[in-house]
């Protein structure tokens, strides 16, 4: 796949958390990967076909490896886990452990999903050249659904 498939939709994910006011510490080239492996965004592949598959933080980073080319540590699932899947959870972005709510904290079973608000909200606002909503609609989606943790659901009930 070419580099810019690549980087469009990494840029694309950044627009994204631009646009929401994630904290400048998100919007960075491991927060965009993991949001794409959490949509399971392969390079070419377009937003509204993105999905919502559970998937751990090793598996994350083999997916970034294999598609993104973007190689992790090992020792970076700590970095990954409290830096970026910690604050998508947050923000209402992504759940932990839907499938088992109870999973121990550390178990290697435990798994993140897109938030189906979040799902929603992302899959028409993407086209292959960025973001498409407005300048006016994504602070309104912002001010509405990511007031407080895990309200992006919010957006799903209007």
């Amino acid at each position: 796949m070419t580099s810019s498939k690549k980087s469009r939709h990494i840029k694309a994910a950044h627009q994204i958390f631009a646009s929401l006011g994630l904290p400048r510490a998100q919007q960075n080239e491991r927060s965009a990967l993991c949001l794409l492996a959490l949509l399971n965004l392969t390079p070419g592949k377009p937003w509204s076909k993105s999905e919502n598959p559970l998937i751990g933080i090793t598996p994350i980073m083999d997916w970034t490896r294999e598609y993104y080319d973007k190689k992790y540590a090992p020792n970076t699932r700590e970095t990954v886990r409290r830096q970026t899947m910690h604050q998508f959870c947050d923000a209402g972005i992504a759940r932990y452990n839907p499938d088992q709510p109870d999973r121990p904290v550390n178990s290697p079973k435990v798994v993140y999903q897109i938030e189906p608000a979040a799902l929603s909200l992302l899959k028409p606002s993407v086209r292959p050249h960025g973001v498409t909503r407005s300048r006016t609609t994504w602070p309104n989606v912002r001010r509405s659904s990511l007031a407080t943790p895990k309200s992006v659901r919010s957006v799903e009930s209007r």
